[in-house]
């Protein structure tokens, strides 16, 4: 449980358009970084500036090992440096606009805050996922990489519903989103404002969805 002192709050937002930042979460291999990359690409002209989550964290973090800033968990730094990352995000989203922030709880931190899109990555062709995966990680094995992929989210996920209990209850539960006898899972479809899976859409197409909810496509 944290310190009541540190939880979040649920301030509101200037007044402004339908969504005046992005998040981008899923699971790795399902593309939110691909996705980052291309919105930016696209947005760019219109004033839009984006960063990762792990970005953001690793300036807390300057001497951690160069082998674990690909590959790093939550378990490999204090946690403090969780809850200064992820309220730095929130704060952002609240008093910043034409972001486009991806993180693994990217789009659980902006839950509550006003004119926010939050897009969710899925990935339901698990061999696809860990294709990515290999690619992506020194060419793995298809074993290794989705072994190494299930050990860092259970240690991530453990990690941050022990940190975030009263976040979970505070920003999912008493509003509603989801009742409290759902345990608290951080990419659960209701906490996001548009879920893609990746399996049956390509790049192109991800961005298209998102262009057109953003009213920009």
């Amino acid at each position: 449980m944290v310190n009541s002192n540190t939880a979040f709050t649920m301030e509101k937002a200037p007044d402004a358009v339908r969504y005046r930042n992005i998040t981008i979460s899923g699971l790795p291999g399902t593309g939110t970084t691909t996705l980052l990359d291309l919105l930016r690409e696209r947005l760019n002209d219109e004033g839009w500036t984006g960063y990762s989550g792990g970005q953001k964290m690793r300036q807390y973090v300057p001497d951690m090992d160069p082998a674990q800033k690909r590959h790093h968990t939550a378990e490999d730094y204090e946690a403090w440096v969780d809850r200064t990352t992820d309220k730095g995000i929130r704060q952002e989203l609240f008093t910043e606009q034409s972001h486009i922030i991806e993180s693994w709880l990217a789009g659980f931190m902006a839950q509550g805050v006003p004119n926010v899109l939050k897009v969710l990555l899925i990935c339901t062709n698990e061999l696809d996922r860990a294709s990515r995966l290999a690619k992506r990680d020194d060419e793995q094995s298809l074993n290794d990489a989705m072994l190494a992929a299930f050990r860092r989210l259970k240690k991530n996920t453990r990690r941050w519903q022990s940190m975030y209990e009263d976040e979970w209850r505070k920003l999912v539960v008493e509003p509603g989103t989801l009742p409290m006898e759902v345990f608290p899972f951080f990419w659960h479809p209701a906490l996001y404002d548009l879920v893609i899976d990746t399996a049956i859409h390509n790049e192109q197409a991800v961005l298209e969805q998102v262009l057109e909810k953003l009213d920009l496509s």
